[in-house]
């Protein structure tokens, strides 16, 4: 197991203050104070974090529909939400937003930010084991299945992370949650942001049956266009595009793609609060 905290991959110049008006349909919206800058996420220690906290908790996810419980398959034995097609929950077909018709069962997965050696805003990310039988050695967030008892969705992200990665609840401040997003099964996955405020006392211990490595990345990368690739694919007749990020540290590669992928670009363009430098082209259904 390991855990990198590597230098930044990304230019300290490249973090800028931006505040951009963005649409209520899939892209992140202005803080409503206009006036409210985005932190300079570089050099300035805690208070940077306490900026972002503030931001953060000024986001309102578009409206989604209301919760219900059925049983799904998108996730694996363990409950553990895997790589897959995914996509904001706003954009699906309206018919599958009728209770009747649509009753997808609920996921939370953590995207766990913190600064840096340099000051870069990264995020915490896990490899699964090589010994799972399904969708062994792919590159998830800390995550997995709501289960009786878990108060809300935050809730939820937290239980798994620790018992995942050994993250203690109480070493993370959590800002925000994202709009619902959608597996290709239909599995409802909630994206719960979260601040670690502590980096140093984050000490990880992995949970060999589910996890192989842990390790972190820049959250910017999410929104550049390089070391990306994508592959087009059709659902429910409309074609989109499955993002891939490859990712090198220590030699170790990894490739970061699907659902995973999906979130952390949703999640770095509300952080950064613009969109990505290339085209997500998620499907876009007339309602």
């Amino acid at each position: 197991m390991i855990f990198v905290q590597k230098k930044a991959e990304t230019s300290n110049l490249e973090m800028k203050t931006i505040v951009r008006s963005v649409s209520a349909m899939g892209s992140p919206p202005s803080p409503k104070n206009n006036n409210m800058m985005v932190p300079n996420l570089i050099g300035s220690g805690s208070q940077s974090l306490n900026n972002l906290v503030q931001q953060l908790r000024l986001y309102k996810p578009p409206p989604s529909p209301a919760d219900t419980d059925d049983d799904d398959t998108a996730v694996d034995a363990r409950g553990k939400v895997f790589s897959g097609m995914g996509l904001g929950e706003s954009a699906v077909p309206s018919a599958l937003h009728r209770p009747e018709r649509f009753r997808p069962n609920r996921a939370s997965v953590l995207v766990c930010l913190f600064e840096g050696n340099l000051g870069d805003l990264r995020v915490i990310l896990t490899k699964r084991s090589s010994n799972l039988s399904t969708h062994s050695g792919e590159v998830s967030l800390p995550g997995g299945k709501a289960e009786e008892g878990d108060a809300d969705d935050s809730e939820t992200a937290m239980r798994e992370a620790k018992e995942e990665i050994g993250l203690d609840p109480s070493l993370v401040t959590v800002v925000t949650v994202l709009e619902p997003f959608l597996s290709k099964h239909l599995l409802r996955v909630v994206p719960v942001i979260g601040i670690l405020r502590d980096k140093q006392a984050f000490k990880p211990v992995a949970n060999t049956d589910e996890v192989e490595v842990i390790f972190d990345a820049p959250l910017e990368m999410f929104l550049k266009d390089e070391n990306r690739r994508s592959e087009e694919r059709e659902w429910l007749g409309v074609k989109y595009l499955v993002h891939y990020f490859d990712f090198l540290t220590e030699n170790k590669k990894f490739v970061i793609w699907g659902l995973t992928a999906s979130i952390l670009i949703r999640a770095a363009s509300v952080v950064f609060q613009r969109p990505p430098s290339f085209s997500e082209q998620y499907p876009r259904f007339k309602i």
